[in-house]
């Protein structure tokens, strides 16, 4: 490994210091890239040329060995690569592994060197290269103080700034780097992907190996594949030729195992179980290879057939045959400098995304494949992955050059990852289709045929080409959102690839209010639709000084980067609640960030409640919606986003209300026509008969005025049905002295065994316009128990959207911003790290509704 400390040195050589590998030049210069301005600050750092170097002592005798490589997992992004000053090659491609053969040059003691181009100047000089005709967008808009021509080069979109990101297109050797030496053959990619053979009611697994050989004739020998615990074991007679050599093996699981092979199941569906795995390759060359892997069984199939009373073509997913409501998110970089993302970052962020009892990510084409460790992760915990590839938002260019980097990138990452039993679907990139049909970047009619062949021909001929190749095993389609078969049908690109009756639609609308479900979409799939918030205090102070903590300030305009983002919070927050008023500067400020957090969390439940009680039913050719991947889960650095999980990882309200809106069994309410309907939105395999409680209260008082139960109600296993219905005024007047602006309605669903959903609320009026509403007085204490610790709060008065917050003490709460309509709550909260209960109490804030002045 050539991991470690290299030097690393500026252009006209008059910074040099030691940097890290894997690393890039950021991290090495230590300074705080995220503190209020470097952004633009340090833009001199990717505008500058940068080598990195290093002598290394070769540890072994070279000329025992046929051939010796030096070997990048990632190079990010345009470099020569010299070793004892002779150029091995070139890189321009960060999604590439490039492996240079330096047989010939190495010596006992070596001297390497990357020599780094800015990829701003790079991608600038690709542009200005393509002279036949322009490839928009040109540059981003100017609120992302950002670079242009981000699509002239292969490398993380967003790096050179995004709505929700910085500018910070970095250099580095940002993955492995290695020296290997070998005889005869060589194994560089390995993978298995499993099948279930209907008719036989059978599984196998198809096994893949590509191998380097050097010898100059065919090479012969055995493989075998034992998997103990499934008593299969089979050998197979293979021979390898010389170049680049692939076997493909087929292995059959034994006949009476197959029956009871425990299939990889999303979570909420059933464990992700997967069985160990041993390959070894005798061959007659002397040397064996062991490889130890896991095998997984799971199918997955992507359904777009007619639905009778419905024009188009459904749109969901099959897992082992079942179809799955798909729950989650979208994810984008952690971090602008991947060094820092370490395995316990994604585990921290993927861990959350399980815990609000999500499924599904969408893996987005504006970042980077992520790296191994994120998707065995997703396997281990049953998140299943919808991955783009890296194009988002642009058009791109197809010329011969371009074309074969891509191919290789394609190629290497579809080989890298296909063993993922998470990765349910490839999706060639994101919003390109629809940037075409719906004229994003206003091309004049005559021009369009030249950007649909473009579109084409890198999405289809040759990306699509590659991964059905490639990859049997799972579904593929060119764009997001996209029509389907539909946008296949009329050439890979639709009309409207927002279309509600086919394939996937993105959705955003900040101007309407986000109450009303009757703006959203009765989509066969949302693949995307959110709106933004802040970033809690403690995340924001950390990369602030004083002067920036108001809404107001030159930092908070500075770190939004969505044109009118600030403003389209306070616009969506005036709908329901009143503004902050209070004069002391920081509690306005802190108010606003509690206000957004709240607006934001209320609006996507609004919405994503909509999709789930859409599942089952079509209304007037709309419905049967299959999937809510709400846009964002996390955060690339601390800014308002349209984020659930704040950069460090900490949970906003939002993160909190998705925990409930994705429950497994969950009520749903929604009024039409001044008439309040209750469905039961269940994700459970079995119908189950329960109890609808509906309680209302006013809200000066902790009392009840009435409640009601509904007993025998049943909830069908996979199902939203309507379970309630009544007109608002019956319901008021059962419920003496309550109006729409006094009275709030919770309901619950019961059942036996500990069957519980969580409490839901349904407003009869804005917030702002609630009557009896008063300021309570709250206490809490706090006692340890085991490695958690457990909150009592008491409050005297009904409050809404309450919030306990222990500033930058990591860890998550059972439960936050919920309406407390009962005396006493209990509240656990899960460290991340070590703390203790003078700490927490310290540290807690508690905030309702009320508290905004």
């Amino acid at each position: 490994s050539l991991r470690g400390s290299w030097w690393l040195a500026n252009g006209n050589g008059s910074v040099v210091l030691r940097g890290e590998v894997p690393g890039c030049v950021h991290t090495a210069l230590h300074r705080d890239p995220y503190y209020r301005f470097n952004d633009v600050t340090y833009r001199w750092i990717s505008l500058d040329n940068w080598t990195y170097s290093r002598t290394f002592k070769t540890p072994f005798d070279d000329r025992k060995w046929q051939k010796v490589n030096l070997v990048f997992e990632g190079v990010d992004t345009v470099a020569q690569i010299l070793i004892n000053n002779i150029t091995l090659g070139r890189t321009d491609n960060m999604f590439n592994r490039y492996s240079f053969d330096i047989t010939s040059v190495i010596k006992e003691v070596n001297f390497v060197e990357v020599r780094f181009l800015s990829a701003v100047s790079y991608a600038a000089e690709q542009s200005r290269c393509h002279k036949a005709y322009s490839i928009p967008p040109a540059c981003p808009p100017p609120v992302q103080k950002g670079e242009c021509h981000a699509n002239f080069i292969r490398k993380e979109q967003c790096s050179f700034s995004w709505d929700w990101g910085p500018s910070f297109p970095t250099q580095g050797i940002w993955k492995d780097v290695r020296i290997e030496a070998y005889n005869h053959y060589h194994l560089i990619y390995f993978s298995l992907t499993s099948f279930f053979e209907k008719s036989a009611q059978q599984w196998s697994l198809e096994i893949e190996s590509i191998f380097d050989v050097v010898s100059s004739k065919p090479i012969a020998g055995l493989v075998t594949v034992n998997i103990p615990k499934l008593q299969t074991q089979q050998t197979f007679s293979v021979k390898l030729q010389p170049g680049e050599g692939s076997i493909v093996l087929l292995v059959n699981i034994n006949k009476v195992r197959s029956s009871t092979v425990e299939a990889w199941w999303p979570n909420g569906h059933g464990k992700q179980t997967g069985y160990n795995m041993t390959t070894t390759f005798i061959m007659e060359a002397g040397y064996q290879i062991e490889k130890s892997s896991k095998a997984y069984f799971r199918t997955v199939e992507l359904v777009q057939e007619p639905i009778p009373g419905s024009p188009g073509l459904s749109f969901y997913f099959r897992i082992n045959g079942r179809p799955i409501f798909i729950k989650g998110s979208n994810w984008i970089p952690a971090d602008s400098f991947q060094d820092r993302v370490t395995y316990d970052t994604l585990w921290l962020l993927l861990k959350s995304a399980a815990d609000a009892n999500m499924n599904a990510l969408r893996v987005w084409g504006g970042g980077v494949y992520e790296q191994d460790e994120f998707y065995d992760i997703c396997d281990e915990i049953g998140i299943m992955i919808w991955q783009d590839f890296m194009f988002a938002c642009a058009l791109y260019p197809t010329d011969q050059y371009y074309l074969e980097s891509v191919r290789a990138e394609v190629s290497h990452q579809v080989r890298r990852l296909k063993s993922h039993p998470s990765i349910i679907l490839w999706s060639g990139n994101n919003e390109n289709e629809a940037a075409i049909a719906s004229n994003w970047f206003s091309i004049p009619y005559a021009d369009r045929e030249v950007y649909i062949k473009d579109y084409v021909m890198l999405y289809v001929k040759n990306i699509r080409e590659i991964v059905l190749t490639e990859d049997k095993s799972r579904p593929f389609i060119a764009s997001s959102p996209t029509n389907g078969l539909e946008s296949v049908k009329e050439g890979w690109l639709s009309q409207n690839p927002y279309d509600t009756h086919y394939g996937d639609t993105h959705f955003y609308d900040y101007s309407n209010d986000c109450w009303n479900w009757t703006v959203y979409p009765k989509t066969r799939f949302a693949s995307e639709y959110g709106f933004q918030s802040w970033p809690s205090f403690s995340t924001i102070e950390k990369v602030s000084s004083t002067e920036d903590w108001s809404y107001t300030s030159n930092f908070s305009l500075h770190r939004q980067h969505h044109e009118n983002g600030n403003d389209q919070m306070l616009q969506q927050i005036g709908h329901h609640f009143k503004l902050p008023q209070s004069t002391d500067p920081i509690k306005k400020f802190k108010d606003m960030i509690y206000l957004t957090q709240v607006m934001q969390a209320q609006c996507i439940k609004t919405e994503t409640e909509f999709y789930r009680f859409s599942q089952s039913e079509i209304i007037r050719g709309e419905g049967h919606t299959m999937g809510a991947l709400y846009w964002q889960l996390n955060d690339i650095w601390q800014a308002p986003s349209w984020a659930s999980l704040e950069y460090g990882g900490k949970w906003k309200l939002l993160h909190y209300f998705a925990q409930n809106f994705f429950a497994p069994l969950l009520p749903v309410a929604y009024e039409d026509k001044g008439v309040l309907y209750i469905y039961g939105v269940s994700d459970l395999h079995a119908d189950h008969k329960l109890t609808l409680r509906v309680v209302v209260h006013t809200w000066s008082s902790l009392e009840p005025v009435c409640t009601l139960a509904k007993e025998g109600v049943t909830v069908k296993a996979q199902s939203a049905v309507p379970i309630y219905k009544e007109s608002i005024d019956d319901l008021l007047e059962r419920c003496r002295n309550c109006t729409r602006k006094s009275c709030v309605i919770t309901f619950c669903l019961v059942g036996e065994g500990g069957l519980q959903s969580p409490t839901n609320h349904h407003f009869l009026s804005s917030l702002k316009d609630a009557v009896g509403l008063e300021k309570s007085h709250f206490s809490a204490s706090v006692s340890q128990q085991d490695d958690i610790y457990i909150f009592v709060l008491q409050t005297t008065a009904i409050a809404p959207f309450v919030s306990l917050d222990v500033g930058n003490i990591k860890g998550r709460f059972s439960d936050n911003g919920f309406l407390m309509t009962e005396q006493k709550k209990v509240v656990v909260f899960y460290p991340w790290e070590p703390t203790g209960v003078e700490e927490l109490e310290k540290s807690l804030t508690l905030t309702s509704l009320v508290d905004v002045v």
